[in-house]
């Protein structure tokens, strides 16, 4: 906010207080807590805007959308992890003093410098994808089943190609996911998917199935599971048929599932455990998006979820 901020937000989220205590108790110079304030001022001015007039209201979904709107602003990765440095200071501050009882600064993940970013589609451009399928072919259904599938749950594609029947609960509309290292995860799957997964699981897999399918759900025409090359070569020709230039894979789609998810205000640890990362770390690469919808965790947030 370039306005001055009012003076009972400053008054509510304590911002004297926490200036005398930089000043007196850290005894730190007049330059470095002028620099916490400009830095707590504009966080507060998000912050105001998203309706949160104490700093008890403040979410870690707040907090992941006001580190987003650092990176649309262009701030180097060394001006964010100033300007949260100086949030963890606050809000232990405001822990100290009992003025909150929870810090949603934990969650906060600082941006590496130099780590490449992943080609992400918009949502416009994944719409276009999902609907890319050639009709006609036999095996459109199926066709259509992986990239719904891809897209909703933001799965590997060495997990997709594994996928058995029994991990599917299509009364629920979840998955269970095998990962890396035999690690499970549970994963919903939102209304589109299901839909399609369903229909090519009653119209094309049982012809494709003639005893050498393995109980894996995705098969290739001949019968036998799906290999990795075959899941590429949907997702190829689906992004040619769609109009979509430059490299497109079915991690491009994993990498587009984690953006819109964080677009619309999910938590990092939320999509953590949706992807399988076990490293939060791995998560943050998504960060530096824009932030535009605000919904709730998957049914609430993804385009697809029905």
């Amino acid at each position: 906010m370039t306005e001055p901020l009012p003076d009972r937000l400053r008054r509510a989220f304590l911002l004297e207080q926490f200036e005398d205590h930089l000043t007196f108790e850290r005894g730190l110079s007049p330059r470095t807590v002028a620099a916490y304030r400009r830095d707590l001022e504009r966080w507060l001015g998000r912050m105001a805007e998203r309706g949160r007039d104490r700093p008890g209201e403040v979410t870690p979904a707040d907090l992941s959308a006001w580190s987003g709107s650092l990176y649309d602003a262009g701030l180097s990765p060394r001006s964010i992890r100033r300007a949260q440095s100086a949030l963890r200071t606050y809000y232990r501050f405001l822990l100290d003093e009992g003025a909150v009882q929870d810090d949603p600064t934990e969650r906060l993940v600082a941006p590496r410098v130099g780590r490449p970013l992943p080609d992400v589609l918009s949502v416009e451009e994944v719409m276009r994808l999902l609907e890319a399928p050639d009709p006609a072919s036999p095996m459109y259904w199926r066709d259509r089943a992986i990239l719904e599938f891809l897209y909703a749950t933001g799965v590997r594609v060495s997990e997709l190609v594994e996928l058995p029947l029994r991990a599917l609960d299509r009364d629920d509309g979840f998955v269970t996911v095998f990962g890396k290292g035999s690690r499970e995860r549970i994963v919903p799957v939102g209304a589109p998917a299901r839909a399609a997964v369903e229909r090519y699981l009653r119209e094309v897999r049982p012809h494709l199935d003639r005893g050498r399918g393995k109980g894996i759900v995705f098969l290739s025409a001949r019968g036998g599971p799906l290999r990795r090359e075959s899941v590429w070569r949907v997702v190829r020709q689906a992004a040619r048929r769609a109009g979509i230039g430059g490299k497109v894979s079915p991690h491009t789609l994993r990498h587009s599932f984690a953006t819109h998810l964080l677009e619309g205000g999910a938590d990092l640890a939320a999509v953590q455990e949706l992807l399988g990362h076990v490293d939060i770390s791995t998560t943050q690469i998504y960060t530096h998006l824009d932030r535009g919808y605000l919904r709730e965790v998957h049914r609430r947030y993804h385009p697809r979820s029905g």
